[in-house]
C-alpha cells in the first residue's frame, strides 16, 4: 500500500499580484518541477502552523496564512499526496531560495505556462480563473 502525505503550500501574492513559485530543486522528489511552496504537516499542527514553520525554514520568511485556495489528493508513482493550499502575504523578510532550484515572481496570468507538479495544477486553474 502506498504511503500518504498531508502537506501544505503557500499561494504567496505580492503587491503587484504576482504569485511565488518554487523550482523544485534536481535532488528533490519530483524534481524540475514547480511548485507552492511548503511542506509536510508535523504531529499536532494545524494546516496554518505548518505553513508558517515551513515557509520559515524554506524561505526565511514570516507569512500570514489567509483563505484556503484548494484541498487536492493525487496519487504519485510512490505515494499519496494531499495538498492543502492557502493565499499568504509575507510579513517580514524576502524569499531565498534554501531548498529549492529557483524562486520566481510569476503574473496570475502566466502561471499555467510553468510545468506545475500534478497536485498544485488544481490550485493553479483556479487562481488563473480569479
Amino acid at each position: 500500500m502506498k504511503k500518504s502525505v498531508h502537506v501544505v503550500g503557500a499561494v504567496i501574492e505580492n503587491d503587484k499580484g504576482e504569485i511565488l513559485s518554487a523550482l523544485r530543486s534536481p535532488k528533490m522528489t519530483l524534481p524540475n518541477y514547480w511548485e507552492f511552496p511548503g511542506g509536510k504537516i508535523e504531529q499536532g499542527e494545524t494546516p496554518e502552523k505548518a505553513l508558517q514553520r515551513e515557509i520559515q525554514e524554506e524561505l526565511e520568511c514570516v507569512i500570514r496564512v489567509q483563505d484556503a485556495v484548494e484541498d487536492t489528493t493525487y496519487e504519485y508513482e510512490k505515494v499519496i499526496v494531499r495538498l492543502e493550499t492557502f493565499m499568504a502575504t509575507i510579513v517580514e523578510g524576502t524569499p531565498i531560495a534554501t531548498e529549492h532550484a529557483e524562486l520566481r515572481w510569476i503574473p496570475r496570468e502566466q502561471l499555467a505556462e510553468l510545468d506545475w507538479a500534478p497536485a498544485d495544477i488544481p490550485a493553479i486553474e483556479k487562481l488563473v480563473k480569479r
